[in-house]
């Protein structure tokens, strides 16, 4: 060959490779979503879910040392992945201040009638703790049954009945009335009203001096041994100010069989008030019982941060898609079997660790989303959902300009599944995008599969939806791929009984993270549409979040 034409041969190979290599270089062509799914990679969520569990992380407890440390390394992945700082000063975090209580075992806390009263053991019996956030609170109070404790005018449900309560002890029983009807309080389907959240605030509201649930595990939706790892340790509240709602000074659960021994020295049935409570014509019932307790607290002022980064969208960059998945657990605490860090690898290190992922993904892609997207690892979700509040109260973005939120906790380590519930797309416009997902994925979509206990209410998606975000729980179904249901249910019971909220629920090595791989595709396809879709998603008409979301559109 002659010099002249091997220099030809030479400056086009050049051109093909110039040209051509940008494009292969993009997994066998050019830019796609498909991509952009396929880069998600179960072993990089390994390596977070390994780290963010590990006993040096000393459980991710809010305002603890191994919270500071899962915090700041999330946002330190936020920064290798490609997402920008979304603070001022170019700071993923967001400063949360809280306050902690925790109660001090040696609190006194006694229930009499006359000289009569009932044996009581802290943890054992009754978890204690004030909202007034100081260290001496002594509070002495009649108590009065109010049955589910709940005021619902669109239900033309009120428990209180204009009784004057000022001043009392409210006791209560957990969940919703129990109803066949749909259209009543969500059926078989826990509404916001039966959560223990609503009890507490509805009690400081109508002046109660203090609140008493009494817990069943069929009520709850889980047992004791939860609320006493969850309320027998340091709780985290917002600072009280002058603009702040009222606060409890007593705030208790006790156990079952500390509840019927209560409502038995008043002289009534527990069983018999129960059922009483679940027809609208109940009344309040003074127990003539006396509720005295001294609390003993330590309070502390409390640090904490969200961790947030951002995608910045194109043409339609000032509105927003938000993704969260909480870094917090509950830290160092009681010990069980000799074992005080309590890790929470599923909860909610796996749902942490695909955030990461699905960031990555993105902020990767040659593609580019038209809304700006947002990754926020919330804290203290476990310390009731205060980062989510916090930011919710606070945000970067204001909710008439945030489209989405999509929300990952606790993912599977147990493989892929075939079902999926997208929890609260059906109740707004965000369905139809859902579906569309689901088919391209190959899922089949499944209702809420446990909607006794709330799992809408229960998760850093709801703070979104107080302030009219359309927001979606991702939640894995029950059938795994090449098992039965019976397998995933029974895998499911296990989980909540034996690790949910323990120091059991640490990292396995012999998990298949491929499920983790999935939940991270599945939501990042679904957050993709909504980043691109022209309209802003609503709430169906008559849904509670619907009339908020419409002021803040317009």
């Amino acid at each position: 060959m002659r010099k002249a034409e091997m220099l030809k041969l030479f400056f086009l190979l050049f051109i093909i490779s110039v040209i051509l290599y940008p494009l292969l270089s993009c997994r066998g062509g050019a830019p796609s979503v498909k991509g952009m799914l396929d880069s998600i990679d179960a072993e990089n969520i390994r390596a977070h879910l390994r780290f963010l569990s590990h006993d040096l992380l000393e459980g991710r407890g809010t305002g603890q040392r191994g919270g500071q440390l899962a915090a700041h390394y999330i946002a330190e992945q936020f920064a290798l992945v490609g997402l920008k700082p979304a603070l001022e000063g170019g700071s993923y975090l967001q400063p949360v201040p809280l306050v902690g209580v925790t109660t001090d075992p040696a609190s006194s806390f006694s229930i009499r009638r006359g000289r009569r009263r009932i044996p009581m053991k802290y943890l054992d019996d009754y978890v204690l703790w004030t909202e007034a956030q100081q260290e001496k609170v002594s509070t002495r109070a009649e108590l009065v049954f109010v049955g589910y404790g709940i005021i619902a005018p669109e239900y033309q449900w009120d428990d209180y009945k204009g009784v004057d309560v000022k001043d009392k002890i409210l006791v209560m029983v957990v969940n919703d009335p129990p109803s066949e009807d749909p259209n009543l309080f969500g059926g078989k389907a826990l509404t916001y009203y039966g959560r223990w959240t609503y009890k507490y605030e509805i009690a400081a509201k109508v002046g109660a001096k203090g609140a008493i649930l009494i817990h069943t595990d069929e009520s709850a939706g889980y047992r004791w041994n939860v609320v006493r790892n969850s309320w027998g340790r340091e709780q985290t509240f917002v600072g009280l100010d002058e603009t702040s709602p009222p606060a409890l000074a007593l705030a208790s659960w006790v156990t079952e069989a500390t509840g019927r021994e209560l409502l038995k020295l008043a002289g009534q049935d527990f069983d018999q008030l129960r059922d009483a409570a679940a027809k609208r014509d109940f009344r309040p019932l003074p127990l003539g019982l006396t509720a005295e307790a001294e609390i003993t607290s330590k309070v502390r002022d409390i640090i904490t941060a969200n961790v947030i980064g951002i995608i910045e969208g194109t043409d339609r960059k000032d509105e927003l898609v938000v993704y969260t998945s909480h870094w917090d657990h509950m830290g160092i605490a009681e010990p069980v079997n000799g074992d005080p860090i309590y890790n929470g690898a599923v909860d909610n290190a796996s749902g942490a660790a695909a955030l990461i992922e699905v960031a990555r993904a993105l902020a990767n892609s040659p593609l580019k989303p038209k809304r700006t997207v947002m990754f926020i690892s919330p804290t203290c979700e476990e310390g009731g959902l205060r980062g989510a509040q916090y930011y919710a109260e606070h945000p970067l973005y204001p909710p008439g300009k945030t489209a989405a939120n999509i929300n990952m906790d606790s993912v599977s380590v147990l493989g892929r599944t075939v079902d999926f519930c997208f929890l609260g797309a059906d109740r707004g416009t965000l369905w139809p995008t859902a579906e569309k997902v689901a088919q391209e994925m190959e899922i089949t979509m499944v209702p809420d599969p446990a909607p006794g206990q709330g799992f809408y209410y229960r998760s850093d998606h709801f703070p979104f939806a107080k302030v009219g975000v359309p927001a979606v729980s991702m939640r894995q179904g029950n059938i795994y791929e090449g098992r039965s249901l019976e397998w995933g249910v029974e895998q499911s019971e296990d989980y909540r009984k034996n690790r949910y909220h323990q120091p059991s629920d640490e990292y396995d090595p012999s998990w298949d993270l491929t499920g983790a791989a999935q939940m991270a595709r599945v939501s990042l396809l679904f957050g993709w549409y909504i980043a691109n879709m022209d309209e802003m998603p609503t709430w169906n008409p008559g849904d509670e979040f619907a009339q908020i979301r419409e002021e803040s559109l317009k």
